[in-house]
């Protein structure tokens, strides 16, 4: 019987959500805000305007936040427009408690002047607010500034690229950086690799353990690589009939899903058998009936 789905759990969705914006304000309190520099997007510009005014980043995330959720309600899923408020709201209060000394963190800051690598500051916090964003997106929501924009155009043209929006901001809030932070080139690294570690863990974390690998062969020998395969690989194929377009003459065809580490031993497989051709390509994602573990 193929395996079911999970439906997700709306109330636990909001908990993990609440819980990840907490710690995403202890990640900015205790690595960022420390150690001048600016993180991606939106967030980075309120952080150099924290910086330049002294005016907070808890308040300037709920000003900017707060009008984007409102014009996003009326265009995208409400219920993603929900969460990410949610995750804004507690990340602005959580951000705003730590900043007033209410929620006293002073002894887990990360400082760079006294002696600390000032490297490890944006290696830490782009790590952790990767799987923040990504844990995020998988509950339904996202850390907003620049989600909200992205959803609002993505309903609109779903086939435009947002990569490039979101570079463009980046490399604002990079520039930026050199003039604010007392003409030096360091904090225009520092947020570069903030954003370069966000991006990557956060890719990780979405498709990493997800991925697997699509073989589609052509071959004469389908019954005895399907037996080999469900018993070796844990796995089975689909098989289709085909015709070759040089020779005309009938072939099959064999579609198999299989884990990552486990090409080396498909590869085994197939090359003990004459006149089979396969091609491999990347699968984000699988569903359903797909076992990862082979044990």
């Amino acid at each position: 019987m193929p395996a079911r789905i999970k439906k997700r759990n709306p109330a636990l969705d909001y908990l993990i959500i609440a819980v990840l914006a907490a710690v995403m304000a202890l990640n900015y309190q205790v690595f960022i805000l420390s150690n001048q520099f600016a993180p991606a997007g939106l967030n980075g510009i309120a952080t150099i305007i924290q910086y330049v005014f002294h005016f907070s980043l808890g308040y300037m995330s709920l000003l900017i936040n707060i009008p984007l959720a409102l014009i996003a309600s009326t265009r995208v899923d409400k219920d993603f427009v929900l969460k990410t408020a949610v995750n804004v709201i507690v990340f602005s209060l959580a951000l705003l408690l730590m900043q007033r000394d209410i929620i006293d963190v002073s002894r887990f800051l990360y400082h760079t002047d006294d002696g600390r690598s000032a490297i490890l500051a944006p290696v830490a916090a782009g790590t952790i607010n990767g799987f923040i964003y990504a844990y995020s997106l998988k509950a339904g929501g996202s850390t907003g500034g620049m989600d909200y924009v992205s959803a609002m155009i993505h309903q609109k043209h779903p086939a435009y690229s947002l990569v490039h929006i979101s570079f463009v901001i980046n490399l604002i809030v990079a520039g930026v950086s050199y003039f604010v932070y007392d003409f030096k080139i360091e904090p225009v690294i520092l947020c570069v690799i903030y954003c370069f570690l966000t991006t990557r863990v956060s890719d990780y974390v979405l498709k990493g353990g997800k991925e697997a690998l699509k073989v589609e062969m052509i071959t004469a020998h389908p019954d005895e690589i399907i037996d080999r395969v469900i018993k070796e690989l844990h796995h089975s194929a689909t098989i289709i009939q085909a015709r070759g377009g040089y020779s005309h003459q009938d072939k099959t065809m064999l579609i198999c899903v299989i884990n990552k580490h486990q090409i080396t031993r498909f590869t085994d497989i197939i090359s003990e058998y004459p006149d089979t051709f396969a091609c491999v390509s990347s699968v984000n994602e699988t569903l359903g009936n797909f076992r990862r573990d082979v044990h």
